[in-house]
Protein backbone atom coordinates (compact mmCIF):
# COMPACT_ATOMS: atom_id res chain seq x y z
CA UNK A 1 0.00 0.00 0.00
CA UNK A 2 2.84 2.37 0.84
CA UNK A 3 4.43 2.12 -2.62
CA UNK A 4 1.44 3.78 -4.29
CA UNK A 5 1.72 7.04 -2.40
CA UNK A 6 4.08 9.94 -2.25
CA UNK A 7 6.48 10.12 0.67
CA UNK A 8 5.15 12.08 3.66
CA UNK A 9 6.15 15.74 3.71
CA UNK A 10 8.14 15.37 6.94
CA UNK A 11 10.64 12.77 8.10
CA UNK A 12 12.82 12.00 11.10
CA UNK A 13 15.86 13.23 9.18
CA UNK A 14 16.35 15.98 11.78
CA UNK A 15 17.10 13.30 14.40
CA UNK A 16 19.56 11.54 12.11
CA UNK A 17 21.31 14.84 11.40
CA UNK A 18 21.72 15.75 15.09
CA UNK A 19 25.10 14.15 15.78
CA UNK A 20 25.10 15.24 19.43
CA UNK A 21 22.08 13.09 20.34
CA UNK A 22 22.91 10.38 22.87
CA UNK A 23 19.48 9.37 24.21
CA UNK A 24 16.32 8.94 22.11
CA UNK A 25 13.09 7.93 23.84
CA UNK A 26 10.19 6.57 21.80
CA UNK A 27 6.87 6.47 23.60
CA UNK A 28 3.12 6.82 23.43
CA UNK A 29 -0.17 5.07 24.11
CA UNK A 30 -0.29 1.27 24.13
CA UNK A 31 -0.80 -0.38 20.74
CA UNK A 32 0.24 2.54 18.51
CA UNK A 33 3.43 0.92 17.19
CA UNK A 34 6.17 2.20 19.50
CA UNK A 35 8.35 -0.88 18.95
CA UNK A 36 7.95 -0.61 15.18
CA UNK A 37 8.93 3.07 15.21
CA UNK A 38 11.83 2.65 17.64
CA UNK A 39 13.11 -0.23 15.51
CA UNK A 40 12.88 1.89 12.37
CA UNK A 41 14.69 4.72 14.11
CA UNK A 42 17.47 2.47 15.41
CA UNK A 43 18.00 0.95 11.95
CA UNK A 44 18.24 4.40 10.36
CA UNK A 45 20.54 5.68 13.12
CA UNK A 46 22.81 2.65 12.64
CA UNK A 47 23.41 3.86 9.09
CA UNK A 48 24.82 7.20 10.25
CA UNK A 49 26.28 6.33 13.69
CA UNK A 50 29.22 4.15 14.70
CA UNK A 51 27.15 2.08 17.16
CA UNK A 52 23.52 2.08 18.29
CA UNK A 53 21.82 0.29 21.19
CA UNK A 54 18.04 -0.13 21.34
CA UNK A 55 16.64 -0.96 24.78
CA UNK A 56 13.12 -2.19 25.47
CA UNK A 57 11.85 -1.14 28.91
CA UNK A 58 8.35 -2.49 28.26
CA UNK A 59 7.65 -5.61 30.40
CA UNK A 60 5.70 -6.96 27.39
CA UNK A 61 8.75 -7.06 25.13
CA UNK A 62 8.23 -7.01 21.36
CA UNK A 63 11.76 -6.28 20.11
CA UNK A 64 12.50 -9.98 19.75
CA UNK A 65 9.35 -10.36 17.64
CA UNK A 66 10.11 -7.33 15.47
CA UNK A 67 13.64 -8.48 14.67
CA UNK A 68 12.77 -12.20 14.78
CA UNK A 69 15.67 -12.75 17.19
CA UNK A 70 15.89 -13.54 20.90
CA UNK A 71 17.13 -10.65 23.06
CA UNK A 72 17.95 -10.64 26.79
CA UNK A 73 19.15 -8.12 29.38
CA UNK A 74 22.61 -8.34 27.79
CA UNK A 75 23.22 -6.24 24.64
CA UNK A 76 23.12 -8.56 21.60
CA UNK A 77 24.19 -7.78 18.04
CA UNK A 78 21.15 -7.67 15.75
CA UNK A 79 21.33 -10.14 12.87
CA UNK A 80 22.36 -8.47 9.61
CA UNK A 81 24.06 -5.53 11.35
CA UNK A 82 27.58 -4.90 12.61
CA UNK A 83 26.80 -1.84 14.75
CA UNK A 84 23.20 -2.27 16.00
CA UNK A 85 22.63 -3.94 19.37
CA UNK A 86 19.43 -4.70 21.29
CA UNK A 87 18.51 -5.63 24.85
CA UNK A 88 15.28 -6.18 26.77
CA UNK A 89 15.14 -5.19 30.44
CA UNK A 90 12.35 -5.14 33.01
CA UNK A 91 12.52 -1.94 35.09
CA UNK A 92 11.58 -3.84 38.23
CA UNK A 93 13.85 -4.80 41.06
CA UNK A 94 15.85 -8.00 40.82
CA UNK A 95 17.67 -8.46 44.12
CA UNK A 96 20.48 -10.59 42.79
CA UNK A 97 21.22 -8.02 40.08
CA UNK A 98 20.43 -4.76 41.78
CA UNK A 99 21.88 -4.86 45.25
CA UNK A 100 24.44 -7.64 44.92
CA UNK A 101 24.62 -7.87 48.73
CA UNK A 102 24.19 -11.57 49.38
CA UNK A 103 22.70 -12.26 52.77
CA UNK A 104 21.10 -8.81 52.93
CA UNK A 105 18.45 -9.44 50.24
CA UNK A 106 15.49 -9.72 52.61
CA UNK A 107 16.43 -6.73 54.77
CA UNK A 108 17.33 -4.57 51.80
CA UNK A 109 14.17 -5.55 49.91
CA UNK A 110 12.01 -4.65 52.93
CA UNK A 111 13.71 -1.26 53.23
CA UNK A 112 13.32 -0.63 49.51
CA UNK A 113 9.64 -1.62 49.52
CA UNK A 114 9.01 0.94 52.26
CA UNK A 115 9.81 3.67 49.73
CA UNK A 116 7.30 3.59 46.84
CA UNK A 117 8.97 3.31 43.44
CA UNK A 118 12.55 3.07 44.70
CA UNK A 119 12.96 -0.56 43.58
CA UNK A 120 12.23 0.39 39.96
CA UNK A 121 14.38 3.50 40.30
CA UNK A 122 17.35 1.48 41.52
CA UNK A 123 16.94 -1.13 38.81
CA UNK A 124 16.79 1.66 36.22
CA UNK A 125 19.89 3.26 37.75
CA UNK A 126 21.79 -0.02 37.53
CA UNK A 127 20.77 -0.41 33.89
CA UNK A 128 21.93 3.14 33.14
CA UNK A 129 25.20 2.49 34.95
CA UNK A 130 25.72 -0.56 32.72
CA UNK A 131 24.90 1.40 29.57
CA UNK A 132 27.21 4.26 30.61
CA UNK A 133 30.15 1.86 30.70
CA UNK A 134 29.50 0.86 27.08
CA UNK A 135 30.67 2.97 24.20
CA UNK A 136 27.47 3.40 22.19
CA UNK A 137 27.09 6.45 19.97
CA UNK A 138 23.32 6.58 20.49
CA UNK A 139 20.83 4.73 22.72
CA UNK A 140 17.17 4.33 21.71
CA UNK A 141 14.58 3.50 24.38
CA UNK A 142 11.54 1.52 23.27
CA UNK A 143 9.39 2.46 26.25
CA UNK A 144 6.26 1.01 27.79
CA UNK A 145 2.86 2.78 27.46
CA UNK A 146 2.68 6.42 28.56
CA UNK A 147 1.95 6.01 32.30
CA UNK A 148 4.86 3.62 32.77
CA UNK A 149 7.17 5.90 30.79
CA UNK A 150 6.28 8.91 32.91
CA UNK A 151 7.17 6.90 36.03
CA UNK A 152 10.49 6.00 34.44
CA UNK A 153 11.24 9.69 33.90
CA UNK A 154 10.42 10.34 37.57
CA UNK A 155 13.01 7.84 38.79
CA UNK A 156 15.77 10.41 39.45
CA UNK A 157 13.61 12.33 41.93
CA UNK A 158 12.29 9.05 43.38
CA UNK A 159 15.83 7.89 44.06
CA UNK A 160 16.78 11.21 45.64
CA UNK A 161 13.73 11.06 47.93
CA UNK A 162 14.51 7.46 48.79
CA UNK A 163 18.08 8.30 49.71
CA UNK A 164 16.94 11.22 51.86
CA UNK A 165 14.49 8.92 53.65
CA UNK A 166 17.20 6.33 54.26
CA UNK A 167 19.52 9.01 55.64
CA UNK A 168 16.70 10.24 57.85
CA UNK A 169 16.20 6.73 59.20
CA UNK A 170 19.91 6.47 59.86
CA UNK A 171 19.96 9.71 61.86
CA UNK A 172 16.85 8.71 63.82
CA UNK A 173 17.84 5.20 64.74
CA UNK A 174 21.59 5.62 64.95
CA UNK A 175 23.41 2.30 64.74
CA UNK A 176 20.29 0.12 64.69
CA UNK A 177 21.08 -1.21 61.22
CA UNK A 178 24.63 -1.99 62.30
CA UNK A 179 23.33 -3.88 65.33
CA UNK A 180 20.94 -5.82 63.10
CA UNK A 181 23.69 -6.80 60.67
CA UNK A 182 25.92 -7.92 63.56
CA UNK A 183 22.97 -9.85 65.00
CA UNK A 184 22.65 -11.69 61.70
CA UNK A 185 26.37 -12.42 61.74
CA UNK A 186 27.27 -10.11 58.85
CA UNK A 187 30.37 -7.98 58.66
CA UNK A 188 30.69 -4.31 57.66
CA UNK A 189 30.75 -5.20 53.98
CA UNK A 190 27.00 -5.83 54.23
CA UNK A 191 26.15 -3.16 56.79
CA UNK A 192 24.28 0.11 56.62
CA UNK A 193 27.26 1.92 55.10
CA UNK A 194 27.33 -0.59 52.24
CA UNK A 195 23.61 -0.07 51.60
CA UNK A 196 23.80 3.71 51.77
CA UNK A 197 27.01 3.74 49.73
CA UNK A 198 25.32 1.78 46.97
CA UNK A 199 22.36 4.18 47.00
CA UNK A 200 24.76 7.13 46.82
CA UNK A 201 26.55 5.54 43.87
CA UNK A 202 23.27 5.03 42.02
CA UNK A 203 22.22 8.56 42.83
CA UNK A 204 25.42 9.94 41.30
CA UNK A 205 24.90 7.95 38.10
CA UNK A 206 21.26 8.88 37.73
CA UNK A 207 21.92 12.57 38.48
CA UNK A 208 24.53 12.63 35.73
CA UNK A 209 22.17 10.94 33.27
CA UNK A 210 19.30 13.19 34.40
CA UNK A 211 21.34 16.25 33.41
CA UNK A 212 21.84 14.71 29.99
CA UNK A 213 18.12 13.90 29.72
CA UNK A 214 17.33 17.60 30.21
CA UNK A 215 19.88 18.68 27.60
CA UNK A 216 18.11 19.04 24.20
CA UNK A 217 21.44 18.59 22.44
CA UNK A 218 21.77 15.11 23.96
CA UNK A 219 18.21 13.88 24.46
CA UNK A 220 14.91 13.95 22.61
CA UNK A 221 11.57 12.18 22.97
CA UNK A 222 9.70 10.93 19.90
CA UNK A 223 5.94 10.68 20.47
CA UNK A 224 4.18 7.89 18.57
CA UNK A 225 0.43 7.96 18.01
CA UNK A 226 -2.34 6.91 15.65
CA UNK A 227 -4.96 9.25 14.13
CA UNK A 228 -7.70 8.62 16.69
CA UNK A 229 -9.14 10.67 19.54
CA UNK A 230 -7.72 8.70 22.50
CA UNK A 231 -4.25 8.72 20.99
CA UNK A 232 -4.46 12.46 20.30
CA UNK A 233 -5.49 13.05 23.92
CA UNK A 234 -2.73 10.81 25.29
CA UNK A 235 -0.12 12.53 23.11
CA UNK A 236 -1.16 15.94 24.42
CA UNK A 237 -0.84 14.69 28.00
CA UNK A 238 2.57 13.20 27.22
CA UNK A 239 3.87 16.40 25.62
CA UNK A 240 2.74 18.43 28.62
CA UNK A 241 4.38 16.02 31.08
CA UNK A 242 7.62 16.03 29.09
CA UNK A 243 7.64 19.83 29.31
CA UNK A 244 7.36 19.54 33.11
CA UNK A 245 10.34 17.18 33.14
CA UNK A 246 12.23 19.60 30.86
CA UNK A 247 12.74 16.87 28.27
CA UNK A 248 12.93 17.98 24.64
CA UNK A 249 10.32 16.72 22.21
CA UNK A 250 9.81 18.03 18.69
CA UNK A 251 8.97 14.89 16.70
CA UNK A 252 5.62 13.13 16.39
CA UNK A 253 5.11 9.98 14.34
CA UNK A 254 1.52 9.31 13.28
CA UNK A 255 1.41 5.59 12.59
CA UNK A 256 -1.10 3.32 10.80
CA UNK A 257 -2.26 6.02 8.41
CA UNK A 258 -4.44 4.89 5.51
CA UNK A 259 -3.29 7.07 2.63
CA UNK A 260 -5.85 8.30 0.13
CA UNK A 261 -6.20 6.18 -2.98
CA UNK A 262 -8.55 7.02 -5.84
CA UNK A 263 -9.12 3.31 -6.47
CA UNK A 264 -10.49 2.66 -2.99
CA UNK A 265 -14.13 1.60 -3.22
CA UNK A 266 -14.63 0.18 0.27
CA UNK A 267 -17.07 2.28 2.31
CA UNK A 268 -15.31 1.18 5.49
CA UNK A 269 -11.89 2.31 4.23
CA UNK A 270 -13.30 5.63 3.02
CA UNK A 271 -14.96 6.22 6.40
CA UNK A 272 -11.73 5.36 8.22
CA UNK A 273 -9.70 7.69 6.00
CA UNK A 274 -12.14 10.53 6.63
CA UNK A 275 -12.00 9.92 10.38
CA UNK A 276 -8.21 9.71 10.36
CA UNK A 277 -7.86 12.91 8.33
CA UNK A 278 -9.92 14.80 10.92
CA UNK A 279 -7.45 13.88 13.67
CA UNK A 280 -4.39 14.33 11.45
CA UNK A 281 -5.55 17.91 10.82
CA UNK A 282 -5.85 18.42 14.59
CA UNK A 283 -2.31 17.12 15.11
CA UNK A 284 -0.97 19.61 12.59
CA UNK A 285 -2.97 22.42 14.21
CA UNK A 286 -1.83 21.60 17.76
CA UNK A 287 1.81 20.86 16.90
CA UNK A 288 2.60 23.25 14.07
CA UNK A 289 6.18 23.63 15.36
CA UNK A 290 6.81 19.86 15.52
CA UNK A 291 8.22 17.56 12.87
CA UNK A 292 5.23 15.34 12.11
CA UNK A 293 5.89 12.13 10.20
CA UNK A 294 3.13 9.90 8.85
CA UNK A 295 3.69 6.17 8.45
CA UNK A 296 1.34 3.99 6.41
CA UNK A 297 -0.77 1.12 7.64
CA UNK A 298 0.95 -1.89 6.06
CA UNK A 299 -0.92 -4.86 4.58
CA UNK A 300 1.43 -7.33 6.30
CA UNK A 301 2.90 -7.93 9.75
CA UNK A 302 5.96 -5.87 10.65
CA UNK A 303 9.30 -7.71 10.82
CA UNK A 304 12.95 -6.75 10.46
CA UNK A 305 12.91 -7.42 6.71
CA UNK A 306 9.79 -5.28 6.27
CA UNK A 307 11.40 -2.49 8.33
CA UNK A 308 14.49 -2.44 6.14
CA UNK A 309 12.54 -2.66 2.87
CA UNK A 310 9.93 0.01 3.57
CA UNK A 311 11.66 2.59 5.71
CA UNK A 312 14.85 3.84 4.14
CA UNK A 313 15.85 7.44 3.50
Amino acid sequence: MAENHELPEATIQNILDQDSLKWVFVGGKGGVGKTTCSSILSILLARVRSSVLIISTDPAHNLSDAFQQRFTKTPTLVNGFNNLYAMEVDPTVENEDVNGLEGMDSLFSDLANAIPGIDEAMSFAEMLKLVQTMDYSCIVFDTAPTGHTLRLLQFPSTLEKGLAKMMSLKSKFGGLLSQMTRLFGMDDEFGEDAILGRLEGMKDVIEQVNKQFKDPDMTTFVCVCIPEFLSLYETERLVQELAKFEIDTHNIIINQVIFDDEDVESKLLKARMKMQQKYIDQFYMLYDDFNITKLPLLPQEVSSSILCDHFSL
